[in-house]
């Protein structure tokens, strides 16, 4: 099997929804757009020449003031083709205090974060403020922020409601609005929170929607709140990206472990997804007795902690993140090849979304998903919603095809910073390992039998398989 895209399906066109105005041709260069000096300035100093072909494509409307809908694949330049228009329009006018003139809502903390750090270079050139309002920071430290005046705020929309809810921050004054990734703001059940806002925010203003995909909740707000949109959907599915693998590894029970481990142990950066945080953080703790440099990722870690992974990942501090869904999106680090779902992914959107880590920008990199047996029915057809016919081989751990395949190799078994290494004798037999995310209601788990008790009993049991395998 090939892993060439094939059409998306009609429910993720967005034709449907273009305005009765036609668009604004795209451009070729920035030079065309007619952008401030000191934006041209740093987007050449970032060596940022050519437009992507959604900045190209957008940009012109946006900056005429026009509501935009646009797709557009994770890694294809989403941040700069709302964030410029919102900067270069509001440039000039300075904010009251509490009262931003401008609003971009994202799902995740991790998002939010990007997104400011893509903006504010742009912002400082042309004498903006900008806010990030997230949960798990200090809310009076965000009030303050906004007392003190910002003219962008880029919130998740829990936080912003609780600083509104306070009277920290009005939003009748807010021209721009921007909503990034709304289909994961919709599956995380923000719909409410976000029209909330909206509705909160003056009528008339420019709408900016961007979104991988529809679906019904995404429609809402598009009917809802968008007035004569532009649309252009480019690169639509996450996975459909040239230089981009897909690789499905079926596996045998304990070997699993076995696998996922080796698979970390290579050179390079590397992602892997797992389905809880208990078993992120039992899996981290194990590549590191290992000799693996790993850190966790998932929503029970403090904000400031999961700045400071991702941070050490990003300078290869860290060679592997393993992580729940929360990195899904809004995690942009350069260099990953290889991304990895030790446990499968729940659905299309999240696969899309997961592999869309790697060969951002025009990169390449390979998306790997582990399966047992009677796991491959269900991920091949979730592959095929996402478009996708990905490459199916059976391998082991410690096979040369597996080397070939993801520069899996040994770890070194020299503990990382302290972490103890496994103590475990070798021991032959034990119950079959079906994967290190169980969770209730799958095969694996005794009677009465508590999730972390399984978790624990499975780890130590691919442990001892790993090793009688290998003879020591």
């Amino acid at each position: 099997m090939n892993s060439s895209p094939r059409p998306i399906a009609a429910e993720d066109d967005f034709a449907q929804h273009a305005g009765a105005t036609p668009a604004l041709p795209a451009v070729v260069s920035f030079d065309e757009l007619g952008l401030p000096a000191e934006v041209r300035k740093l987007l050449t100093a970032q060596g940022v020449v050519t437009p992507f072909p959604i900045q190209a494509a957008t940009l012109p409307n946006a900056l005429a003031g026009r509501d935009v809908l646009g797709r557009g694949r994770t890694g294809s330049g989403k941040t700069l083709a709302f964030g410029l228009p919102l900067l270069v329009r509001l440039a000039g006018r300075r904010a009251e205090a509490r009262k931003p003139r401008a609003l971009v809502l994202v799902p995740t903390r991790e998002l939010a974060q990007q997104v400011t750090d893509a903006l504010a270079p742009f912002a400082g050139a042309l004498g903006l403020r900008l806010a990030t309002v997230v949960g798990g920071m200090s809310i009076g430290r965000q009030a303050t922020a906004l007392r003190d005046g910002a003219e962008v705020v880029i919130a998740t929309p829990g936080r912003l409601l609780d600083l509104v809810e306070r009277k920290d921050a009005r939003l009748d004054r807010v021209e721009i609005t921007v909503l990034d990734e709304a289909d994961q703001m919709a599956d995380l059940g923000f719909t409410d929170q976000v029209t909330a806002l909206l509705d909160l925010v003056r009528e008339g203003g420019q709408r900016l929607l961007f979104s991988a995909t529809l679906d019904r909740n995404v429609d809402l707000l598009v009917e809802r709140y968008l007035h004569d949109p532009v649309v252009h959907s480019v690169d639509p599915s996450a996975a459909s990206v040239d230089g981009m693998e897909h690789l499905v590894l079926q596996v045998h029970g304990a070997d699993r472990f076995a696998t996922a481990t080796e698979i970390a142990a290579r050179d390079g950066r590397t992602i892997m997804f797992l389905a809880t945080k208990a078993s992120v953080d039992r899996f981290t703790a194990h590549l590191r007795g290992s000799g693996v440099r790993a850190a966790a990722l998932h929503g029970d870690k403090s904000q400031p902690l999961r700045t400071r992974t991702l941070e050490r990942f990003r300078t290869g501090e860290v060679t592997v993140l393993v992580a729940t869904n929360v990195a899904a999106r809004g995690i942009h680090v350069d260099e990953i090849d290889l991304v990895v779902n030790v446990d499968p992914p729940a659905d299309h959107k999240d696969y899309l979304h997961r592999g869309g880590r790697t060969a951002r920008a025009g990169g390449s990199g390979t998306v790997v998903t582990l399966v047992l047996p009677d796991q491959r029915k269900d991920v091949l057809r979730l592959m095929a919603d996402a478009g996708l016919r990905p490459r199916v081989t059976q391998v082991r751990s410690g096979e040369a095809e597996l080397t070939r395949l993801t520069g899996a190799r040994a770890p070194s078994g020299v503990p990382v910073d302290g972490a103890a290494p496994s103590t475990e004798r070798p021991k032959r037999g034990g119950a079959q390992f079906r994967g290190i995310g169980t969770v209730p209601g799958k095969p694996g788990r005794a009677k009465n039998e508590s999730r972390r008790s399984a978790e624990e009993r499975k780890l130590a049991e691919a442990r001892r398989a790993a090793r009688v395998r290998r003879g020591r």
